[in-house]
């Protein structure tokens, strides 16, 4: 798969990348496109090549399969709830509902039928996804390397693109609630008319630009600062272990079991922080000031 270390550690951060080179684009392997092709990347510079519209079949793969995941457990754990005693199962689905439950009442302070199961998906598909970065990093990769799949990570939150993704829908659902409780001149008036504010109509109207500068840029910070920190977390414990993998065997063990133990902590702890964030931002939202 990867000869150097440095060759090593490149293969597992890529990602397996479809999209389309233009005419004339020389190959990695040396042939040259007659016609615009919509193909698989290999390697880093094809797919940098490829340009936005390329999309990362590994994380949009992983994410769909655990997503679906989530809901299968909860779904088979609602059809089998019934008044005798509960199984391992519907214990945990039950322990997870009260949890998020508790959190949502505790955090968002508006109404909202759609928050509660809204906080359970996140916090579940984050955590399942965070939770494949305790599969050996190389099992995955190699066991779809015999099927032929040059490049996978089985990490979906490693990868900027989902984390971006799952922010800007939370971003999306702020501008929509603020709009929807506030209205149009509410959601303005947020914007332009705090943190300062005046009785005078002259400075008020001057104040505008710089309280649509400060809470444009607070309002702007929270898919990014939601997103990265997600990804920069998963991706730092993500390449800690392939850094680990490049050691002999017996220090492997000595370095990787205790890693793994102490990242259970992180994994849980960022899709609890994403979750959480989630809710106070929503609860903003469906605030009439703040």
């Amino acid at each position: 798969m990867a000869g150097t270390a440095s060759e090593y550690i490149k293969h597992h951060l890529q990602n397996l990348t479809y999209g389309k080179l233009p005419a004339g684009y020389e190959r990695a392997d040396g042939t040259v496109l007659s016609d615009a092709t919509w193909t698989i990347a290999h390697g880093g510079q094809e797919a940098s090549d490829m340009g936005f519209m390329a999309i990362h079949l590994d994380t949009m793969g992983w994410s769909i399969f655990l997503g679906g995941l989530f809901i299968f457990l909860f779904r088979m754990a609602a059809r089998k709830a019934t008044s005798d005693t509960p199984g391992g199962l519907r214990n945990f689905v039950e322990m997870m509902v009260e949890f998020v439950d508790q959190s949502v009442k505790e955090t968002f302070h508006g109404r909202n039928k759609v928050i509660a199961p809204l906080a359970l998906t996140i916090f579940c598909w984050v955590f399942l996804m965070n939770l494949m970065d305790l599969i050996p990093v190389d099992f995955i990769p190699q066991l779809f390397h015999l099927a032929g799949v040059e490049y996978m990570k089985a990490v979906p939150t490693t990868d900027v693109n989902a984390t971006l993704g799952m922010s800007l829908s939370v971003f999306a659902l702020i501008i929509f609630y603020s709009i929807k409780v506030k209205g149009v001149g509410g959601f303005l008036g947020e914007l332009t008319l705090h943190p300062f504010s005046s009785s005078n109509i002259f400075l008020k109207l001057l104040l505008i630009p710089v309280n649509l500068l400060l809470e444009g840029v607070s309002l702007l910070a929270k898919p990014v600062s939601l997103a990265l920190r997600l990804f920069g977390n998963l991706y730092a414990g993500e390449l800690i272990f392939i850094l680990i993998a490049l050691l002999p065997f017996w220090a492997q063990w000595a370095l990787s079991v205790p890693w793994a133990i102490f990242h259970i902590l992180i994994i849980t702890l960022q899709a609890f922080i994403f979750m959480m964030l989630t809710i106070v931002y929503l609860s903003m939202a469906h605030e009439d000031s703040h």
